[in-house]
């Protein structure tokens, strides 16, 4: 410590001594130990300690600190990096008013910038393909209810009218179910939960052909079970009459086969791919048959041509379906 800096102190604990004794507040021996004290106190104070814990109480309350206004949650005030240690915090304090700030990155070219464009055009997109598929979605219900009513309507008049279809059905061989009419139909529908919006999903066609006569045909070896089989998959009701040799291996058997037709039509929602899908069994010919019919063409024309097909009826529904 230099002598100008300790001289201030000693004067004015002089004036104080000087002054305490014309006061006559107190003896001399109080007097010299104060001084005593003062003394020591005065040379045993640390000017460099002080210095440093006035400049971390500056550093607490300056702007580099957590009171810095500019600081808030969640932004960030560019070009003024984190102090992590005293030395580089008191760094900071004494070129903080010399060094220029540094500008903040125009828009458009910082991440949050690009990444906050693409999340707009994500939305965007978004918001677009919900829109069309609503829309989609909302065509097929309106396909599905068109397509109920008109067939509700056909099986109350059929089910009156019970006309001959004039459809041969070929089986195997010279085999051939025909001659049928007519005998019940029925249509139903199903929606979706409520949750899911309830848009109408299956419109079910169902009815019974039946024919005078029915067919008996005999098979041999390893086609009878094949046979069976095929009977059973287009929905023949038949009787089975096996004839087995000494050791119980069926040789050959007769097929009474009723010439009774069940023939369905399922029209089902795809809602995932726009389309409507009609799943046949037994309409046009026996077995499975499948179309993928758009919800736009679901008209008028397209359903009349519908009802000639059930009944036999010269048509262009396939060309009608493929629009």
């Amino acid at each position: 410590m230099s002598h100008s800096e300790k001289s201030g102190p000693l004067s004015s604990i002089a004036e104080a001594i000087r002054a305490k004794r014309e006061r006559k507040t107190g003896t001399a021996q109080d007097i010299a130990e104060l001084e005593a004290a003062l003394l020591a106190d005065i040379e045993n104070f640390d000017l460099d300690a002080a210095e440093r814990r006035a400049k971390r109480e500056y550093l607490a309350n300056s702007e580099v600190g957590m009171a810095d206004p500019t600081l808030v949650f969640p932004e960030i005030a560019p070009g003024r990096p984190a102090a992590t240690s005293p030395e580089k915090q008191l760094q900071a304090v004494e070129n903080f008013d010399a060094a220029p700030p540094t500008p903040r990155p125009e828009a458009g070219t910082s991440l949050l910038d690009q990444l906050r464009q693409q999340a707009e055009v994500r939305q965007r997109e978004i918001h677009s393909a919900l829109a069309e598929r609503t829309s989609t979605n909302e065509a097929i219900d309106q396909a599905l209810k068109h397509l109920f009513f008109y067939l509700h309507e056909l099986v109350q008049q059929l089910n009156i009218v019970k006309p001959g279809i004039p459809r041969d059905y070929p089986l195997i061989e010279q085999y051939v179910l025909n001659r049928l009419e007519w005998q019940e139909g029925f249509s139903d529908y199903r929606t979706q939960s409520q949750s899911a919006g309830a848009l109408v999903e299956l419109v079910t066609f169902s009815y019974h052909l039946k024919g005078p006569k029915s067919l008996c045909i005999e098979r041999d070896g390893p086609s009878v079970e094949r046979f069976r089989t095929t009977l059973f998959d287009f929905g023949l009701p038949c009787t089975c009459k096996e004839f087995k040799n000494e050791r119980s291996y069926v040789e050959r058997a007769e097929f009474d086969i009723r010439c009774d037709v069940s023939v369905s039509a399922r029209w089902r929602a795809d809602f995932a791919k726009g389309v409507i899908l009609l799943e046949t069994r037994n309409l046009e010919r026996l077995g499975s048959a499948l179309y993928t019919v758009r919800p736009h063409a679901v008209d008028q024309a397209l359903l009349d041509d519908f009802g000639r097909l059930v009944l036999a009826q010269p048509n262009h529904f396939r060309e009608l379906a493929k629009r």
